[in-house]
């Protein structure tokens, strides 16, 4: 009995002093807890790609110390090597600049707690990298679909830990993808698609054919003519295509009777196709221009109206607008010079040169499936969809604008405020799919289609814009793999204290249009320039401590002179599609077409560098760097240019 009493006496000790250690060990695991808790809820942000010998960023929010910094300690993956950074305190928040020196993988330590978040240092050159094999592919292989996605590719590789399977996954699971599920980006593809669906419509009713018809009358004499030819290109804004198509072909008959060469027509009619769709506030260019300065100011972290953007950038568009404007100075003048002198004197003594009927340029408005019913061509199957979209947005504008500033409680604002505060991509949806109803009800009432033929020219309009489509998702990933390396601040590093804010404009001018010109597409280079240009301009005025008006203008400087220069390399470039297109649809021998109008496309992009992207960037009035371009286009061809008529 007194072995059993102790026997259980001994167990019960035994008992209470596991007990005692289960507890002990549960309040100490409870108070780790609870102390690792308080001390690492906060968030950290640490960016998983950074460019050696460049600053980045790492922030910690929602931190309880009340010291005025806190260190941080951080490792090389293979723990042979480590550094000390404090970062400021503010509030609860801490924050500071780090730089790492040497390329590899390092985790930050806080207090202790090594966070799993990796830093992939990479050397800087490596950023530029797929922007740079984007354009000289572009240049080598003419083929800016396959550039964008090599492109691309490398930046997957890089960013991947160079694993080319992983690479090709990430391309289309991640960057493609991410660039189709954005809210805006959807909203300005289907606007697109909206849009290329009137174009369809009216082109295909005879309605875009009937708007140029009604300027025929007007010309009776070379020089009514060729102003006949002008504001036919001019009043077809809406698309370039339309219009290199529409006015080269109903034009030819008319300026080959009034002894018009060839070379002035094809020239007149690439003049006012891009130039004109490319600075217009609706066009088929509109949606693609926007989509691409609204992503470039998501890499700079800025909440601003792209389309808003997009009007102030106009009037610094000088080529497009000074090269609208040479057209009808030369008409009026009865001046050219270079070989469209020669070319039109030829004309006025023998008629149409030989070589231009022995030309493979063909009548495309013929053979195109896009076109038809001509006979059948009224002008307000054009003109009505096309204000439809106009008018249309400018009541969406007005609508979502003052909805958002009685929203925010602001009673007294200007038209300038309800723009900025409008919702362009919502008023641009609702205006294009209501002039496709509009544009499709009508054709149907008067009889010229059936609904059968509505729908298939709504579609073959709509897959005629499915090429732009493809390449603005790419331009859009391209844009995210820049901003994923840090392409702009490893180009800011190295010639921001080499290049002045002020001559930005002008040397990205220089740059679009010589890649433009070298690989024949303006839309392909806008792809690869703009989410560089963008965030250099932010970063080299920043660095420079302008003010936020001085900043603002060359931001927008910047902007258009991407816009323009690209429009300016396409003009010249024998390879583009606009350029191939309008000496087809005018039946005009290709290289004569290209050696005409090289001069003249040169003769006033150079006038417009120098009296226009140079003198705003300094705070000159861009109206005045207009009318002053177009006097010294007046006194250039007065001095160069002689009369082509006796």
């Amino acid at each position: 009995m007194i072995f059993l009493a102790s026997d259980l006496f001994f167990n019960r000790i035994l008992s209470i002093i596991i007990r005692t250690v289960i507890l002990k060990r549960f309040f100490l695991q409870l108070f780790f807890l609870i102390f690792t808790g308080i001390s690492f809820s906060q968030n950290i942000e640490i960016p998983q790609i950074a460019l050696a010998n460049i600053e980045f960023e790492i922030k910690i929010t929602d931190y309880t110390d009340t010291d005025s910094f806190v260190p941080i300690k951080i490792f090389s993956s293979d723990n042979k090597s480590f550094s000390q950074f404090n970062l400021i305190g503010n509030g609860n928040t801490f924050s500071g600049k780090v730089k790492l020196s040497e390329s590899g993988k390092y985790f930050v330590e806080l207090n202790g707690k090594r966070f799993e978040t990796v830093i992939n240092v990479i050397p800087g050159f490596i950023s530029i990298i797929p922007p740079l094999i984007a354009i000289f592919v572009a240049l080598i292989f003419r083929q800016v679909l396959f550039s964008l996605l090599l492109g691309i590719f490398a930046g997957t590789f890089f960013l991947y830990d160079y694993n080319p399977l992983i690479a090709f996954m990430r391309l289309v699971d991640v960057y493609v993808i991410n660039s189709l599920i954005d809210k805006s980006h959807i909203q300005i593809i289907v606007f697109t698609l909206m849009f290329g669906g009137v174009i369809g419509l009216m082109s295909k009713s005879g309605g875009t054919t009937g708007i140029a018809n009604l300027l025929i009358p007007l010309a009776r004499s070379r020089k009514s003519g060729l102003l006949a030819t002008w504001l036919s290109g001019i009043i077809i804004f809406f698309d370039d295509y339309a219009n290199t198509l529409v006015v080269g072909n109903l034009m030819r008959p008319l300026t080959d009777k009034l002894k018009i060469s060839r070379e002035k027509l094809a020239f007149i009619v690439d003049s006012t196709s891009a130039p004109v769709a490319s600075i217009f506030l609706i066009s088929s260019w509109i949606g693609y221009e926007v989509g691409l300065i609204q992503d470039g100011f998501k890499v700079i972290g800025a909440n601003v109206n792209a389309y808003n953007v997009f009007l102030d950038t106009i009037i610094f568009r000088f080529y497009p607008i000074a090269m609208l404007i040479f057209i009808p100075i030369t008409i009026l003048m009865k001046r050219d010079f270079g070989p469209m002198l020669k070319a039109e004197r030829y004309s006025i003594a023998n008629g149409i040169n030989a070589k231009h009927s022995g030309s493979k340029s063909n009548d495309i408005l013929k053979s195109t499936e896009l076109f038809g019913n001509e006979e059948k061509a009224k002008w307000f199957n054009g003109v009505i969809p096309i204000l439809v979209i106009v008018f249309g947005t400018i009541a969406g504008l007005i609508f979502t604008g003052i909805k958002s500033l009685e929203a925010m409680g602001i009673k007294d604002y200007s038209i300038r405020n309800i723009i900025s505060y409008s919702d362009s991509y919502a008023s641009l949806l609702w205006s294009s799919a209501a002039a496709c109803v509009v544009a499709g009800v009508m054709i149907g009432f008067q009889k010229i289609m059936n609904l059968s033929e509505i729908m298939d020219a709504w579609f073959l309009g709509i897959r005629s814009m499915f090429l732009a489509v493809v390449m603005l998702t790419l331009a859009w990933a391209i844009g995210t793999i820049t901003q994923d390396m840090k392409t702009a601040d490893y180009i800011i590093s190295v010639i921001s204290d080499s290049i002045a804010p002020h001559w930005l404009p002008v040397l990205v001018f220089i740059v679009c249009a010589a890649t433009s010109f070298s690989t024949g597409t303006s839309w392909g280079t806008m792809a690869i320039m703009m989410p560089l240009v963008i965030p250099l301009a932010f970063h080299i005025s920043s660095l420079n401590n302008l003010s936020e008006a001085d900043s603002y203008l060359i931001m927008v400087g910047a902007i258009s002179s991407v816009l323009a220069g690209c429009v300016f390399g396409d003009h010249c470039s024998p390879i583009s599609d606009t350029t191939i297109l309008s000496s087809m649809a005018s039946g005009c021998d290709h290289v004569a077409h290209v050696n005409t109008q090289l001069p003249y496309a040169v003769f006033v992009g150079v006038l417009c560098m120098l009296l226009g992207d140079i003198p705003t960037a300094f705070g000159f009035p861009p109206i005045l760097s207009i009318l002053l371009i177009i006097l010294c286009l007046i006194i250039g061809l007065r001095i160069i240019g002689k009369k082509t008529e006796p």
